[in-house]
């Protein structure tokens, strides 16, 4: 397979699902548990620090890989994922130095509001030509001139 091939099949794979919000999640998710580890002093240790400061940003990963490979139970998948993500926000160092839990609410956000199968929008533009017909100049520059242009009468 080359890698055009690869890329066409990807496009189209990431068509089919809410590919931004699951993937905004599970970064989200991922830097609330780099920041859970990482050895800096600064850490704030707030709230419970055994199992839930680490469930609640791995669930928020399980969450947005789950949008990812099964898209019809996104609505079910995006409610538990915000709500695990506002609670980072007791749990987890403020959420990950409120950048995991902003990428994991608007992750959220971005899958609630995905809808499948939408066609495209038509831009106001071609709406409104539709909606008018074709202008003048345009008539004009489709017929051609007129036929008895530059005659004396």
């Amino acid at each position: 397979m080359t890698f055009t091939q690869w890329r066409d099949r990807f496009r189209a794979w990431r068509g089919r699902r809410p590919f931004a919000g699951g993937l905004m999640l599970v970064l989200g998710g991922a830097e609330i548990l780099v920041t859970m580890k990482a050895p800096l002093p600064v850490i704030l240790h707030v709230g419970m620090q055994g199992l839930a400061g680490y469930l609640l940003p791995t669930l928020m990963v399980l969450c947005g890989l789950l949008i990812l490979f099964n898209p019809a139970q996104r609505l079910f998948y995006s409610i538990i994922a915000i709500l695990l993500s506002l609670g980072t926000w007791l749990t987890s160092n403020i959420g990950g130095f409120v950048v995991g839990l902003l990428l994991g609410v608007l992750g959220s956000s971005v899958a609630f509001g995905w809808l499948p199968d939408q066609e495209p929008r038509v831009s106001r533009r071609k709406r409104r030509e539709e909606k008018q017909g074709p202008s003048t100049t345009e008539t004009f520059v489709k017929s051609g001139p007129l036929p008895d242009a530059g005659k004396t009468a």
